[in-house]
């Protein structure tokens, strides 16, 4: 069974416009808070803010001409917030590229 390494890996390569990265960082917290409200039955809100989520993210796919993930299988419901979260933590808290990491040499002191 594949890790989620490669499930972020295929994530990734389906999700790299610009639009289509910033619409699934609005759509994909819109969903979940529109979950936690109709869970807390705030049925206007929720049902608005799980819709408003979704119809941003199929906006997304279509800028991006490529079908949405969760289509390949349902893992990519749970890889897809992850995703999220790394994107932000990254453009949060920028840090030295991957390939510049590994290159990087310890100082003789």
């Amino acid at each position: 069974m594949p890790d989620l390494a490669h499930y972020m890996g295929q994530y990734d390569h389906e999700h790299h416009s610009g639009w289509n990265k910033l619409l699934h960082a609005i759509g994909i917290p819109m969903i979940f808070a529109g979950i936690v409200l109709l869970v807390l039955r705030h049925w206007g809100w929720g049902a608005g803010s799980f819709l408003g989520g979704w119809v941003l993210l199929f906006l997304g796919h279509r800028i991006e001409g490529n079908n949405p993930a969760f289509f390949q299988g349902p893992i990519y419901l749970l890889v897809g917030p992850i995703w999220v979260a790394k994107e932000a933590w990254s453009f949060l808290f920028p840090g030295p590229a991957p390939a510049e990491a590994k290159n990087e040499k310890p100082q003789a002191s």
